[in-house]
């Protein structure tokens, strides 16, 4: 038997086991079965919970198609999270080892994380150095540890994700696929309410995940997507306060810090825990 536990960043849901002892070591069609939200528990991906000589455990990541990834910006606050719950103890900040680096969390009292996911690179093997356009839509790319493709439209409810996500993943101009982000700027004439729902600063977001299919939220595309806003905006209060962009699952706030470093923060939550042979 197996103790899982199940957690969820804006919607985007996790298979969590502690594997401190390093004894779990599952193969990607195992893989495959506990994400699969019928046969399986169901989640977008599965994180085995490491030791680490370099920081306080490591996230051993691996998609729901049994791929594994170098970083999840949502699953890395679940995991901040489960790390303290499983060691019951608090920290005001944890070191977490990836597979894109060490990246700092530092845990909130309102029950938010945030964390330092570091430098966007806008030059990568993994895509083409200029804008393209795509399924109608014209794409600039950034990488935030893994790929993005960002585009700006003027109506999410256009577009059919489940077309134009898998097109736009497998494309050839892209050798190790690429995750995808539809973005829509909120009317800035809408009043910014008390939940943080309208303003200049909001967008809201649907994402297709390499490796997963459409996500209810994505930490890294949320960081993608906050890097080309601020990027090709000239309105400096952007880069100066936190950005809101809303997932279908949920809202992640973005920002950034003086050495250019993007900052994510949003919760991470505790659904359920159970055994599977």
């Amino acid at each position: 038997m197996i103790n899982f536990y199940k957690y969820h960043g804006a919607g985007n849901d996790f298979i969590m086991i502690n594997n401190m002892n390093g004894v779990v070591n599952f193969a990607p069609e195992y893989i495959k079965f506990l994400c699969d939200r019928h046969l399986g528990i169901g989640a977008d991906g599965v994180i085995l919970v490491e030791s680490s000589d370099k920081a306080d455990c490591f996230m051993n990541y691996y998609n729901s198609d049994g791929t594994t990834a170098e970083m999840c910006g949502n699953g890395v606050r679940c995991v901040a999270k489960f790390f303290l719950e499983q060691t019951s103890q608090f920290k005001e900040e944890l070191f977490i080892d990836t597979r894109a680096g060490i990246k700092k969390i530092t845990c909130h009292k309102d029950g938010t994380y945030s964390v330092d996911m570091g430098a966007p690179v806008f030059a990568h093997n993994d895509f083409p150095a200029n804008p393209m356009e795509l399924e109608n839509i014209l794409f600039e790319f950034v990488s935030m540890g893994n790929p993005h493709a960002v585009g700006l439209v003027d109506d999410l409810n256009k577009y059919n994700l489940s077309i134009i996500g898998p097109k736009i993943e497998n494309d050839k101009n892209f050798p190790n696929k690429i995750n995808m982000e539809l973005v829509e700027k909120v009317n800035p004439a809408r009043p910014h309410d008390s939940s943080g729902a309208g303003g200049d600063n909001y967008y809201k977001v649907k994402v297709w995940e390499r490796g997963c299919g459409a996500t209810l939220a994505c930490g890294t595309g949320a960081c993608a997507v906050y890097s080309i806003l601020t990027k090709n905006s000239v309105r400096q209060d952007l880069t100066q306060s936190e950005v809101t962009l809303e997932f279908p699952g949920g809202k992640l706030f973005l920002s950034q810090n003086d050495k250019g470093h993007v900052i994510l923060r949003g919760p991470a939550t505790f659904v359920f825990k159970g055994e599977i042979i």
